[in-house]
């Protein structure tokens, strides 16, 4: 029995759980979920990495009622890490060269999430260097935090690290495995039904509540 510090890529869990199991399991309690992963463990830290999603009202209010709601539940436990998305123009059409335009004659625009991968690698090295808890658990199929993994490898030998990899993964990137030394699994449904925040969460400091969204059901 250890120690453990999560970190979990925010957009790589969501777009995982959706794809296999649409938004039934999106209230989800990060922290709970981690417990499930780690039953023997002690959950020293959890970093939720993600960014508020743009030009959708309604589903960037979801994502802030959901945010407070898993700041209340868990306290101290839970930071949680916010990059932001970066508007683009979708490039020109490689075959043909035109631009994509769409029926009101503007071209059209798409967003890319900046500044969370940088963070959480960032995060974790740094909780290993400073020896937060003997466990490292990432939630994600990102290959791009290999280096990162590889790093933690490099300022704490000892660390133990596992890859819990987000449903629709059929398995774990080479590129994340090739660090070696690592464990690695599957997140179960059974797990994420089990982690479910309640259906209101009530901030005592200030009575006001957070409801599940009628639509993650």
């Amino acid at each position: 029995m250890g120690t453990v510090a999560a970190y979990i890529d925010g957009f790589n869990l969501y777009y995982g759980m959706k794809s296999k199991y649409g938004r039934k399991h999106m209230w989800l309690d990060v922290v709970e979920l981690v417990r499930q992963l780690r039953p023997k463990d002690t959950v020293a830290s959890v970093r939720y990495f993600t960014a508020i999603v743009k030009n959708e009202p309604a589903a960037a209010q979801n994502q802030t009622s959901y945010i407070e709601a898993l700041k209340i539940r868990n306290g101290t436990v839970l930071t949680v890490h916010l990059g932001r998305f970066k508007e683009r123009t979708i490039r020109d059409c490689r075959r043909c060269g035109q631009g994509y335009i769409c029926g009101c004659g503007r071209p059209y625009k798409s967003y890319e999430e900046k500044g969370t991968d940088v963070a959480l690698g960032a995060m974790m090295v740094a909780d290993a260097a400073l020896r937060v808890a003997d466990t490292t658990l990432l939630i994600s199929a990102d290959t791009d935090l290999a280096p990162a993994l590889a790093t933690v490898k490099q300022v704490n030998p000892a660390q133990l690290i596992y890859l819990a990899m987000p449903p629709g993964n059929t398995r774990a990137s080479s590129h994340l495995t090739s660090i070696g030394n690592l464990g690695q699994f599957f997140i179960r449904e059974r797990a994420l039904r089990s982690a479910q925040l309640p259906g209101i969460v009530a901030d005592p400091a200030t009575g006001r509540s957070y409801n599940r969204p009628s639509k993650w059901i």
